[in-house]
């Protein structure tokens, strides 16, 4: 009979409520001493506060200013604060105080919501299921929302249908919130369709009926936080990153050269540009390298929203981004397909569109070549 090897290692399994106590973390969880936090504290970015309510006032004066500080930054960093947005804060506040609600639970109720493979939603324990190494130190819960009249319910209904009736109230906080940051983000386009020249209305009315996603991050605290990271360096793959962050820093930004902090303002959400909207800009404005710490004495939360087109748009940019100075950066795309990239092929990093480009083309020429020799074969015969 076969005998089991004995030595043969167990699934790693990320329980926060264990291993934050632990005094040395797994081996999977220890960064590349390139990679690791910063020993000194870094320096904090300073970087403008966008002023919505200025930008809709009609002034011409504020409407200016505005435009200019986000295109600056855009083209520096792809990163600003975004502030008199309209969300209530009461709104915020039971969206942070909900995320206890599930994030507290024992990890076997937490798993009823276990992402599946290949899915890019669901509960997810430090991502041990795809990933063997340089794993975040964190707990994730990605859930789909659409701006269709279609779907008003999307996000409570999935959370009753994967949770159950307890989860009701919890569903409801969460579509009201995605609403209402769906809504910023359409404001946040038109900001950004004004400071590319190609007016408000171009971007936004591209995002109407947006399919996004958010995503619920809670970071455990760590009693080894020099040695790993809550998030590593990477470009979110999406359009746009609208986050708000609690009382816990942790958020720090790649510029010149160097990490830089971002200090919570509880009044502000975190706006950086990703991936897809450095392409739909035609490579003017940049992507936000970005990455997140953890410490030894307080878990973070954070609420990110990635905005996402719609599944059947065509990510190109406007003829008026392209010309011969700035010719075509990026092949046309669907979002999906950059999406099922990022799920199957390549785990995000600060080079993900390059390298998601290089395997479109290089599918894109295997189809090409099998289609001429369909056509050959047809010909012969």
């Amino acid at each position: 009979m076969p005998t089991s090897n004995i030595n043969e290692q167990k699934p790693l399994i990320f329980d926060a409520s264990f291993l934050q106590n632990q005094s040395n973390i797994p081996q999977e969880f220890i960064w590349p001493d390139e990679e690791k936090p910063c020993i000194e504290p870094p320096p904090l970015l300073h970087v403008p506060y966008i002023d919505l309510k200025g930008f809709f006032s009609g002034d011409p004066i504020l409407v200016s200013n505005t435009i200019e500080l986000v295109k600056q930054a855009c083209l520096k960093h792809g990163f600003f604060l975004v502030i008199n947005h309209g969300i209530d804060s009461q709104l915020v506040k039971f969206a942070h105080q909900s995320m206890d609600f599930f994030f507290e639970k024992p990890l076997f109720e937490k798993l009823r919501a276990k992402r599946k493979v290949d899915d890019h939603c669901g509960y997810a324990s430090s991502f041990t299921n795809r990933f063997s190494s340089k794993l975040p130190w964190k707990e994730t819960l990605s859930f789909r929302y659409c701006d269709d009249v279609h779907t008003s319910n999307i996000v409570e209904s999935y959370f009753l249908n994967v949770m159950g009736e307890d989860f009701r109230q919890f569903g409801r906080v969460y579509q009201e919130y995605c609403e209402a940051v769906s809504n910023l983000s359409l404001k946040v386009m038109e900001v950004l369709g004004s400071s590319l020249g190609v007016g408000p209305k171009y971007f936004r009315e591209f995002f109407e009926g947006n399919e996004s996603i958010m995503r619920l991050n809670y970071y455990p605290s760590c009693q080894k936080p020099h040695l790993t990271l809550g998030t590593g360096p990477h470009c979110d793959p999406t359009s746009l990153t609208v986050l708000h962050q609690d009382h816990v820093g942790g958020l720090e930004v790649f510029v010149d050269g160097k990490w830089h902090s971002i200090p919570p303002d509880p009044l502000a959400f975190v706006v950086n540009i990703g991936d897809t909207f450095m392409a739909l800009s035609n490579g003017i404005y940049k992507s936000c390298l970005h990455r997140a710490i953890v410490n030894c004495t307080s878990p973070r939360k954070s609420l990110a929203f990635f905005l996402c087109p719609k599944r059947d748009k065509i990510v190109k940019p406007p003829k008026e981004l392209v010309s011969f100075d700035n010719p075509r950066m990026y092949p046309d795309f669907a979002w999906p397909t950059f999406l099922e990239f990022t799920q199957r092929h390549y785990r995000a990093d600060m080079k993900t569109l390059d390298a998601f480009v290089d395997w479109l083309r290089r599918r894109r020429c295997k189809e090409d070549s099998h289609d001429q020799e369909i056509a050959t074969s047809l010909l012969n015969n």
